[in-house]
């Protein structure tokens, strides 16, 4: 199969405070351990960047599937929360937590939507089985 897009990243420095740039060059930024990691906290870190990402993907998939099954969702958002959590045999795991939010639409309507979204998205896809991922609908 084809791919559609690459995109493609390269991490200098001291991984987690160090840099990364894509070679797009539109992302290019100083990393740093967060604060509650007991790091400075004065860059970005893989889970802010993995947050995001999945947050604007899964917002496309949920408008993907809004269109296909037309219905209107102005002014929807999705937010979404990375949690590195240690694992029992010292290693580390994630968990994420997506907020959908579509006002004006009924809540199992809504939900409805987002989980149809989440058969679709492709971080969905990729994280599917391996990390827990909760999605919530709420109105606000």
């Amino acid at each position: 199969m084809e791919a559609l897009y690459t995109a493609e990243a390269l991490s200098t420095g001291a991984g987690r405070n160090g840099h990364v740039k894509t070679t797009s060059g539109i992302v290019d930024l100083d990393l740093a351990m967060p604060t509650a990691m007991g790091g400075s906290g004065n860059g970005s870190n893989p889970e802010e960047l993995f947050a995001a990402g999945y947050a604007a993907c899964f917002h496309s998939a949920l408008q993907l599937v809004a269109r296909n099954q037309k219905v209107a969702i102005e002014h929807s958002s999705v937010g979404s929360a990375v949690h590195l959590l240690p694992t029992d045999d010292g290693g580390f795991k994630l968990a994420v937590t997506l907020e959908v939010i579509i006002p004006d639409l009924a809540a199992d309507q809504a939900q409805a939507l987002a989980d149809a979204a989440h058969q679709v998205c492709p971080y969905s896809n990729a994280t599917r089985g391996n990390i827990e991922v909760t999605i919530t609908v709420a109105q606000d």
